[in-house]
């Protein structure tokens, strides 16, 4: 099995449900005891929160390309970045190294397209519904994607840093994201995606009337697959790298 790189912390809380991901689905895959092998750099987020706010994106980048470096020294075969804001910066994440960076906009652009879909609302911070580096991504996989208005899109952005990054999970606000959700699908969209890792300790599919596309989960399906590409699984008609 290849090595994950996951360069998380941002927040922990969604880290943890990465690492609880990767090695649930390689013992899915592989059976017994097996658990994914994987390397971890957990940044501080609270720096990377201010130079979100401060528009710093270049200096947030370099930290970002800067764990990405100590993952591949560390013998990391293939690096995730385990938040969809910070996609923002993958261009410069994935020039810094010489292994793959497995994008999560293409892991989860591919699912919807696997589903049949096209229209799809898109739920995550500020950052990552207004501008175009993630919306832009999608789209150019072939989605159209919508968004809540704008108190909504204000709703979302205020849960995931004040609650969710915090570990704190409230009903009210379980029902505010299903108010959003309506809105949506009444505005076209036949899926939604949870397009921020946190969105995933509130939403799931009991709260849409329609399909959610989980990316934390969508990227570490990914990122297991590619690790685990050409290894045996026990059963004698599969690829073996041995």
């Amino acid at each position: 099995m290849k090595m994950i790189g996951l360069i998380g912390g941002m927040s922990w809380e969604s880290t943890a449900e990465y690492y609880r991901l990767v090695n649930e689905l390689t013992r899915d895959r592989l059976g017994g005891l097996h658990s994914a092998r994987c390397v971890l750099y957990s940044v501080d987020f609270a720096e990377i929160e201010q130079l979100q706010v401060q528009g710093l994106w270049a200096e947030a980048g370099e930290v970002l390309a800067a764990a990405a470096r100590s993952l591949e020294a560390a013998g990391a075969d293939l690096v995730l970045i385990c938040t969809n804001t910070m996609h923002k910066v993958a261009d410069v994440v994935g020039a810094a190294v010489s292994i793959p960076l497995l994008h999560l906009a293409d892991a989860t652009a591919e699912a919807v397209r696997a589903a049949g879909l096209r229209r799809v609302g898109l739920l995550g911070t500020a950052f990552t519904m207004e501008q175009d580096f993630y919306r832009g991504r999608l789209e150019a996989g072939g989605l159209d994607i919508c968004v809540p208005d704008s108190d909504g899109r204000a709703l979302v952005h205020r849960v995931i840093y004040e609650e969710l990054c915090l570990g704190i999970v409230r009903e009210e606000s379980r029902t505010a994201y299903r108010e959003v959700i309506r809105d949506l699908v009444a505005a076209g969209a036949e899926g939604i995606i949870l397009g921020c890792t946190e969105i995933e300790l509130l939403i799931g599919p009991e709260d849409s009337p329609v399909p959610v596309f989980p990316t934390a989960r969508l990227h570490a399906e990914a990122a297991v697959n590619a690790a685990l590409q050409g290894v045996w699984n026990g059963d004698p008609a599969a690829p073996s790298s041995r």
